[in-house]
């Protein structure tokens, strides 16, 4: 296909973040295409000047109008759907959205919601017609009417294993009926129930088609009567602008009068909210770029959804409204860089954003998305307003496909200061400082009561719950407004706390994510969940815990009278840990860190196993006379390691180099020396070593013994990290067999541009309500999205609970000081 085409006219200088002052009066399109092509290299974008044509838009698959009008979108609509080109329409009107979907007679689905296919394991399957299927009662099976399934390792009725796909029908949280199974042999034992994604074909309707028959996506059901009345809206909208050449001025009652009576022309006899028409007539040239974030994040994620076939389309028209964030006041332009923005608020409104005060916390992608949405909105950008961001975090590679304020050229640099410098370029009038420090109570010196008092507000861009919640202690006791926000793939959240309204962000937590039992851990994994949380515990306990247990038992004076006092058998553990550590399994060379790593493979992979078979042999059977091993248990074979196979030898090599890391001797990535480096007694090809054949590593002489902790980093993990977590879970998936494990064992939350795009977008919705002080509970409103389904929805701010304190009304919500001085905490009087 042919590289990515902007074609653009050359309007004013709108609240565009890639176009600078200096690019006023040039095509849009030719001064926004430098700068887009930094984002990745490897895409290849252009831009033309030649009008619109069918000629021009032949090659492409997915094809993207904006700020179009309704004659060319109809002519182009025609002609996409009858040469099968993919259709998006997104447009903008100051708070009002539209976006329209036509993906041809038959889009191919392959997967409707992007999560993992659920799985269950299998305790009975019955004979007859139907055939019922039971689960074990562990976990509901989440499988609903309609799936399809497969199965696998089923005993005696072992025809199932060689099925194709079957539908089933749910009868209950733990059963479900399939096709006939009465000719099939008799269930024995065993099996694995797994869904299986269809492929789901949807027929789209042209856009000619769709305009007399709209299939609307609602966004906020508490506005479900809307969407229609928009549909036809903004059919009046393209007609005034036809008739005029121009869109209807702002706040002009005679323009929007005509609008109205438009609309009646468009759908004569349907029930029209006249004031929602004005107020779209009224803001048709407003240009606010949160809306064009929420709107241009889905748009983005429907061409992604085109051209891949993954995740459900949106089916047809989305309408989208904030009308919440309007101010009270008049409005006029003052033929400035924000007139889009004056359009809808007012001039009162933009001072006030210049004037405001915020804290960014976090430069990753939210807090990119978030400080771009700043820059074009002008918060900060008076002689009054600031913005301070802060991240501690340096630049990676792996960040550049989300994180969109970075280049290549930025790697290595902290993301505060770069992230502030880039989108000081995208409005000079910004007024932002960057900090390097880390919020918490060890930085309240640098973060103090004068730093709190100064801000207008504070908004999260925050990847732990912990900062979160520490970050809302701090809001809630300086009473400060919230913008709290975050994003996971396609899905995503925004939640906005404000001071004696609404409750914190603490109120109300997500259920603990369900623990794993020790034993099912260390003996009977039947998961892949299982084994990437052993393999993240055996790692921390090689090469983290017992590291900074053996630098604070020789720094510490104390670290041994505070072991002794925990709990149960730990003591003797970390004890014992220390003694490993410092004398019997300390190296002094590299051959040691690779005897120790294959000694280790050793003990986890075959001799463990093998106890473990000697105390439950396969066949032993339970009181009740049925298999030990059957169900969830799962009977493992110990492995016979083998230098000549590479999973087994990579495994060695990263746990010896890893080791060798740190105690700070210098390790090898030769996979042919460590093979001579096995020991003898283990492969019988091993080499012996002489003290004088390596180097010892100088920190091993007296005073200079100190043991480096290894972490798993959260994003890109290093070479051995790699290589040691991933074999750790395959090895005893290999032992139980199991599949091997295609997951991340980071625990890498994904975060995809569309999404943080969409959610920003909202959360600077809710800013501007924040800025204006509105006290009406209703006008704000939490949001939650699911781009891959699609879902977008909206709810009111639960309210913060209110109390009386001496008699006195007072609300606990979002402050630790009630009104007149008097004190409080936890709704206890002192």
């Amino acid at each position: 296909p042919p590289p990515p085409l902007f074609y653009s006219d050359t309007p004013p200088l709108p609240p565009k973040f890639y176009l600078r002052e200096e690019d006023v009066g040039q095509n849009r399109a030719e001064a926004t295409l430098p700068r887009l092509a930094e984002l990745n290299a490897y895409v290849a974008v252009t831009s033309t000047r030649q009008p619109l044509s069918q000629e021009l838009l032949a090659p492409f698959q997915v094809v993207v109008l904006t700020n179009s009008s309704l004659e060319e979108q109809l002519w182009v609509g025609d002609f996409c759907h009858s040469h099968g080109i993919k259709l998006v329409v997104a447009d903008t009107r100051g708070l009002f959205g539209q976006l329209f979907c036509d993906f041809g007679d038959d889009m191919v689905v392959t997967d409707t919601n992007g999560e993992q296919p659920l799985s269950a394991m299998v305790s009975m399957v019955t004979k007859g017609c139907p055939g019922e299927v039971t689960c074990l009662d562990e976990a509901r099976h989440g499988f609903e009417t309609g799936d399809f399934v497969t199965f696998t390792e089923v005993e005696g009725m072992e025809e199932l294993n060689s099925c194709g796909p079957v539908e089933i029908r749910v009868l209950g949280p733990y059963t479900f009926s399939i096709g006939d199974t009465s000719g099939f042999g008799d269930y024995v034992r065993g099996g694995i129930v797994t869904q299986v994604k269809m492929p789901k074909h949807i027929r789209f309707k042209r856009l000619r088609e769709a305009l007399a028959e709209p299939e609307m996506m609602i966004t906020d059901f508490g506005k479900a009567e809307r969407p229609p009345i928009m549909h036809w809206g903004w059919q009046a909208l393209h007609r005034f602008i036809r008739q005029h050449g121009r869109p209807p001025r702002p706040r002009h009652q005679g323009d929007a009068a005509e609008v109205v009576a438009l609309t009646r022309e468009v759908a004569p006899g349907a029930e029209l909210d006249e004031e929602l028409l004005r107020e779209l007539a009224f803001q048709a040239t407003g240009d606010l770029a949160p809306v064009n974030a929420f709107i241009g994040g889905l748009a983005a994620q429907e061409v992604m959804k085109a051209v891949s076939g993954k995740f459900t389309p949106i089916t047809q028209w989305l309408y989208f409204d904030a009308l919440e964030c309007l101010p009270e006041e008049n409005k006029e332009t003052r033929n400035s860089r924000y007139d889009g923005q004056i359009a809808v608020f007012g001039a009162e409104l933009q001072a006030k954003l210049g004037a405001q005060k915020y804290f960014v916390v976090g430069a990753g992608a939210i807090g990119c998305e978030l400080l771009k949405n700043f820059a074009m909105v002008g918060l900060g950008c008076g002689p009054e307003g600031c913005i301070t961001v802060t991240d501690m975090d340096t630049i990676e590679k792996s960040n550049l496909n989300r994180q969109f304020l970075f280049r290549p050229w930025d790697v290595t640099k902290l993301k505060s200061e770069r992230a502030a410098a880039a989108v000081r370029e995208m409005n000079p009038a910004l007024r932002v400082s960057s900090r390097p420090d880390r919020v918490g109570p060890d930085t309240e010196r640098v973060y103090d009561d004068d730093f709190f008092e100064a801000l207008d507000g504070v908004a999260n861009a925050l990847d732990n719950v912990d900062a979160r919640l520490y970050m809302d202690r701090r809001c809630v006791y300086y009473r400060k407004p919230l913008l709290e926000s975050g994003t996971l793939g396609t899905k995503g959240n925004v939640q906005v706390v404000i001071p004696f309204l609404s409750e914190s962000y603490s109120s109300s937590q997500d259920p603990p994510e369900k623990a794993i039992p020790i034993c099912t851990l260390k003996n009977f994994p039947n998961a892949i969940e299982h084994t990437l949380q052993w393999a993240r515990d055996e790692f921390e306990g090689l090469f983290k815990q017992p590291a900074e247990n053996v630098n604070q038992y020789l720094t510490d004076p104390k670290f041994v009278e505070r072991t002794l006092r925990l709990a149960g058998t730990q003591p003797l553990e970390v004890l014992e840990a220390v003694q490993r550590s410092l004398v019997s399994e300390r190296p002094r060379a590299w051959p040691d860190c690779v005897a120790w790593a294959c000694r280790h493979w050793h003990r986890q992979y075959s001799n463990n196993i093998r106890q473990l078979l000697h105390n439950f042999p396969p066949g032993q059977k339970t009181n009740s006379g049925t298999l030990f091993w059957s169900g969830p248990k799962r009977c493992p074979h110990p492995l016979v390691f083998d230098p000549d196979n590479p999973l087994h030898l990579d495994y060695v090599m990263a746990a010896a180099n890893l080791f060798a890391q740190s105690y700070g001797i210098g390790g090898s990535r030769d996979r042919g020396a460590v093979a001579e480096w096995l020991p003898g007694g283990i492969n019988g090809c091993g080499k012996r070593w002489r003290p004088g054949d390596i180097r010892v590593a100088p920190r091993w002489w007296p005073g200079g013994i100190k043991v480096a902790p290894r972490w798993l980093p959260r994003d890109a993990m290093g070479v051995w990290h790699q290589d040691a977590v991933p074999p750790r879970p395959r090895s005893p998936y290999r032992c139980f067999h199991m599949g091997q494990s295609k997951l991340i064992a980071g625990k890498i939350i994904p975060a995809i541009a569309t999404t943080t795009g969409a959610v920003v977008g909202l959360a600077c919705l809710e800013l501007y309500k924040l800025v204006q002080g509105h006290r009406r509970l209703a006008s704000y409103k939490n949001a939650f999205l699911n781009l891959a389904l699609p879902f977008v929805g909206f709810s009111e701010p639960l309210a913060c609970p209110r109390n009386k304190v001496r008699g006195l009304p007072h609300n606990l919500g979002a402050t630790g000081c009630c009104p007149k001085g008097v004190g409080v905490e936890l709704g206890v009087e002192f």
